[in-house]
């Protein structure tokens, strides 16, 4: 099996993953490479740092659905909170990341199971 460590089915329930749409990015003062995002999880927006600015500008993540790891622990990076982590596919040092994101429109805060 490949990819590293083995999870249960127990450990990975404890993930709450959602959809949820960018409404707001800008970019982080001081930092090349983060994007200060406000992100709609249906309900509740959270502030989510992104490390993608060497690839995207800020106006382009506007709109985007996503898929948000929701319970990740708060980092404090360059000064600000980020609230969970919008995931991507290839995420190497210098492979552009693609956000992972959802076939047919579903509300906003959807689990992902």
């Amino acid at each position: 099996m490949a990819g590293g460590d083995v999870v249960s089915f127990e450990e990975f329930s404890k993930l709450d993953i959602r959809v949820g749409r960018i409404v707001k990015a800008e970019p982080v003062p001081g930092s090349r490479k983060l994007i200060k995002t406000i992100v709609d999880i249906g309900g509740e927006e959270r502030q989510i740092l992104v490390g993608v600015a060497r690839w995207y500008k800020p106006e382009d993540l506007v709109g985007k659905l996503v898929v948000v790891l929701v319970n990740l622990k708060p980092k404090v990076m360059a000064g600000l909170v980020s609230q969970g982590m919008v995931l991507a596919a290839g995420c190497g040092e210098n492979e552009k990341p693609v956000f992972l994101t959802v076939e047919e429109p579903v509300p906003l805060g959807s689990k992902v199971c």
